[in-house]
């Protein structure tokens, strides 16, 4: 029975000897990590596996390396993405925004921004906006009249 061990080290051996022979011939020998591995878990094969990229559609190898710090790393799930589209995802960073164009509330002027507006509700070109908010905004004042 060959022995695929994960994590080689220092190894601790049982063996079996025959007790009729004598100590000197051993009859069986194999590592105690296999049977009892250090994490106290059942030892895990892992093999490569083909997966399947769920941006590009092109398959990759998912190797036993990588399931291996999956799983030591205790991760749920599978990658989904290749190491090309992964890349791109990286670099790429954030998404454009769709500018919308439309006039201003305040002044008249054409202008764009980086929503939709909403029916209803102004919206102010770049001056317009940071002339509002310029403005010292005055507080309304509550008082209570006895009744």
């Amino acid at each position: 029975m060959p022995l695929d061990l994960l994590r080689p080290g220092p190894l601790l051996w049982i063996t079996y000897e025959d007790r009729e022979t004598g100590p000197a011939e051993v009859v069986e020998s194999w590592p105690i990590s296999v049977c009892f591995p250090v994490s106290g878990k059942p030892a895990m094969e892992f093999t490569d596996r083909v997966l399947k990229c769920i941006d590009c559609g092109a398959e990759f190898v998912f190797t036993a390396g990588e399931q291996l710090f999956f799983n030591d790393k205790q991760f749920k799930n599978d990658p989904k993405h290749c190491k090309q589209c992964k890349a791109k995802r990286a670099i790429g960073g954030r998404r454009a925004r769709s500018e919308t164009r439309t006039t201003c509330s305040e002044c008249g002027t054409e202008t764009t921004v980086p929503f939709k507006p909403t029916q209803g509700r102004p919206v102010l070109c770049r001056s317009c906006f940071q002339k509002q908010q310029a403005k010292p905004q005055t507080a309304t004042v509550l008082t209570a009249t006895p009744s």
